[in-house]
This record gives structure tokens, C-alpha cells and sequence, in this order.
């Protein structure tokens, strides 16, 4: 038996021997998630909760769902002082927490094996495993068929169009005037980086694209300074909206798929927290021609067929918290295939939880279909920028990279030199 599955399995035999007898109270414990404004998110991880309680009569949860930035800016200083919920919200970007000793290692209370291996190592550290991979993704080109196709760009059966071939759609897109790519970095550190980003991991293949984002790379290396010569060409071209620096990432959903509507998306897959809601709510409207390319594939690229994926939202134990034996079984209730299959089909959207991808029943069928097609022999590449930089680099990456060198305010060469400056080591 795995030493969680054993946990587990103790813990409920002292819940029923307390039970039996009849004296203690229930132990409430404190939850905070994120995904307040995704209907399907919020109500998988609803019922989760729901069942955990039904199932432990002697553990009882005070469920919170509150905006990711909240719940970070709350959990920095709630952890110092011992205030911090039982088990709160986390993504990997986030070491400060780990590294400061405030996260307990989930190994004793959940069965690793129901955990997807690729998923594992985004919350490994020395040999401990200290999150729940709840929400993985991959970086997607979601675009409007019909707009697209107006515009006069046929998008082949490979769903990837040549580097000209994207600066086309860019270009034809601006003279119909339709925005090319809806983008927002209002109110996130990371979005306008995601054309750029994604090209260059085209272009550098994962070795030397690690070594990029590893400071082991210049940005003045020739094939980084072409590709970002191709996508500031884009930018001059108009590709992204003109409130580029103020929108935010809700709105830049809107903005593509309702009101004015734009050619292309870059986001990540967990796109359909947002697209997948009602109409009414914010997401896309019925029978939206939504489909799926593939990024544009640089010349000479040495990895045409690479993307990224990662992972996302997850589930921490709080160290200091008083109530890590509810906390842990929590979630190691969550941590099940059937609860993976659950998430994939409720919510639309990759898991690190094991799933089982034939007992699916979605009414989003195509899409998965699609996702499916995009995501077949590629090679990923683990991680996103800001799951590597840090500190100043992380800083320097959102200023330049995610807001000013999309916006057009700084050239290529002075960006290259200020990410050379914080983030290439000597």
C-alpha cells in the first residue's frame, strides 16, 4: 500500500473511532480557491468539498473562492503570522512560498500514483511533493474561423501557417480592420509575452529554449534577435489592440470572441474557464466558429511542432496549520481519476490529476476533438517564462517582454539588452 494511501486509510479509522465516540465536534478547516468569476471550476471543486464532508463526518470546510491576486497578496502575509488558511490556492510560480518553509509536503496524505508523472516535478523538491496539480494547459492559438476566412487567409490542414503566411493574416487583418490578436496585460504579468515566447521555442528548439530561459542564452543570440525582429514587425503592423496596456485578460476574452472581436488568441488552454461560461456571463457566444492553429513556425526553426505546457492551479497544505490531518485527507479525496475525469469534462481543460479520457461525456466534444488534434506528436517543452525567472528577471520580463515590447514602446535591441542585463548569468 503507498505510504498515502496508508495515511489515508489511518486517518479514517481515528475519524470513525472519534466518531463512535460521540464526543468531539467537527473539525472545520479553511479553504481559499481561486476561480471565483469560472462557473465550471467553482463548482468542481464545490463538489469536491461537498463530498469530502459528506464522506468525513468529522471534518467540515469553510470554502472561499477568491481572485487569484487576492488570495496571493492575503496568503504572503497571512503565512507569517500563523493566519494562513488550512489549504489555500498556489501555482508553481510562486517559490517564495516553498522557500520559506510555509508549505507541508502532500506524500504523507495523498497516493502519488493518481498524480500524472509530467506533472509531479512542478511541485517537487527534494524528493517531496508539496501541491496538487489540479489545472495543467497547454499554449494555444485559438482564432475565428469565419473572420479569418474573410479576410482572404486559408488556414491549412496542418493548422500552421508559415512565418509569412501568419504576417499576412496580420496584415490583411489591419486593412480589414479587425484586430489581428486580442491581447490584454492589465491586470496579468505574463499574456503579451505568449506570441513572442511561443515563437522563440519554435525557432530554438527545448534545449536552447531552456537555456533562455535559464540565463544560459543572450537575447542578442542571432536567432532570438530575428524572431524578435518578425513579432516587433507584427507589433508595427497593428497585430495587437490599441488598449493593449489596459485590458485586462477577462476583457481580452471578450474582445475576441464578442465585442469588437479579433482574427486570434493566444491563451492558454484554460481558456475555457471564461469562453465556456454562458453568453450572459461573459463567455462565447452560441455557435462562436471558434478553432485551434498551431503558433506560425519560424524560419529554420529547429522544432516546428513544440509547445509548451505547465502547470497551473493547485491545491498547498499550509505548514503552521493546526488541521493538517482534514487538510491532507481533503486532498487526497480530490486526488482520484474519477475526479480527474470529472475536471476534464466539466471544465474543458487538462489536469496533473490521472484521468480516464473514454469515460468523457462533454457537450464540448469538438473542441476536445481539436485540442486533441493540436496536441498530437508535438513535443512539449515544460513551463512557462515566469515558471523560470525570478526576482529582478521575473520583474524585468513583465515590464519589457509581457507590456512594453508588444506595445511598441521599446525597440529590440534595448529590450534584449535589459533582459540580458537581469537575467543572463556571467
Amino acid at each position: 500500500m503507498a505510504r498515502g494511501t496508508l495515511s489515508a486509510a489511518l486517518f479514517g479509522a481515528g475519524l470513525l473511532a472519534a466518531g463512535s465516540a460521540g464526543a468531539a465536534e467537527p473539525t472545520q478547516i479553511t479553504m481559499w480557491s481561486n476561480w471565483p468569476d469560472e462557473p465550471a471550476k467553482k463548482e468542481w471543486v464545490t463538489a469536491r468539498v461537498r463530498a469530502f464532508e459528506a464522506a468525513q463526518k468529522q471534518c467540515t470546510v469553510k470554502l472561499s473562492f477568491i481572485p487569484k491576486a487576492d488570495i496571493y497578496t492575503q496568503a504572503k502575509s497571512a503565512v507569517r503570522t500563523g493566519q494562513a488558511p488550512d489549504v489555500f490556492y498556489m501555482e508553481p510560480d510562486q517559490p517564495e512560498f516553498l522557500a520559506g518553509g510555509f508549505l507541508e509536503p502532500i506524500d504523507a496524505y495523498v497516493d502519488l500514483s493518481k498524480l500524472e508523472d509530467w506533472a509531479k516535478p512542478a511541485w517537487t523538491q527534494k524528493g517531496k511533493v508539496y501541491g496538487l496539480p489540479v489545472e495543467a494547459y497547454t499554449v494555444e492559438l485559438y482564432y475565428n474561423k469565419d473572420k479569418v476566412k474573410a479576410v482572404g487567409v486559408e488556414v491549412p490542414a496542418s493548422a500552421q501557417l508559415t512565418q509569412d503566411g501568419f504576417r499576412d493574416l496580420v496584415r490583411k487583418g489591419v486593412a480589414a480592420g479587425v484586430t489581428p490578436v486580442s491581447q490584454g496585460v492589465g491586470d496579468r504579468p505574463f499574456p503579451g509575452g505568449l506570441l513572442l515566447f511561443e515563437s522563440l521555442l519554435r525557432k530554438l528548439g527545448t534545449a536552447d529554449y531552456g537555456r533562455l530561459l535559464n540565463g544560459e542564452l543572450s537575447f542578442k543570440d542571432p536567432r532570438v534577435a530575428e524572431t524578435m525582429t518578425y513579432v516587433k514587425e507584427l507589433v508595427d503592423l497593428g497585430a495587437y489592440p490599441k488598449s493593449f496596456a489596459t485590458l485586462k485578460l477577462g476583457e481580452s476574452h471578450y474582445y475576441f470572441y464578442q465585442n469588437p472581436g479579433a482574427l486570434t488568441f493566444p491563451d492558454p488552454s484554460w481558456f475555457t474557464g471564461r469562453a465556456f461560461a454562458p453568453a450572459a456571463s461573459g463567455g462565447m457566444p452560441d455557435g462562436f466558429p471558434l478553432g485551434i492553429m498551431q503558433f506560425p513556425a519560424m524560419d529554420g526553426g529547429q522544432c516546428p511542432t513544440c509547445k509548451t505546457l505547465a502547470v497551473a492551479g493547485s491545491f498547498v497544505i499550509y505548514a503552521r496549520g493546526k488541521n493538517k490531518d482534514c487538510a491532507g485527507a481533503l486532498l487526497a479525496s480530490m486526488a482520484t481519476v474519477d475526479n480527474g475525469t470529472k475536471w476534464m469534462e466539466q471544465v474543458s481543460l487538462q489536469t496533473g490529476l490521472k484521468s480516464d479520457p473514454s469515460k468523457i461525456k462533454s457537450s464540448h466534444e469538438d473542441y476536445f476533438r481539436e485540442l486533441n488534434a493540436r496536441n498530437k506528436d508535438v513535443t512539449y517543452f515544460f513551463g512557462t517564462p515566469l515558471l523560470y525567472y525570478r526576482a529582478k528577471c521575473a520583474e524585468t520580463y513583465t515590464q519589457v517582454m509581457n507590456n512594453a515590447f508588444p506595445a511598441g514602446l521599446i525597440s529590440v535591441k534595448d529590450a534584449a539588452e535589459r533582459m540580458d542585463a537581469a537575467c543572463l548569468k556571467s
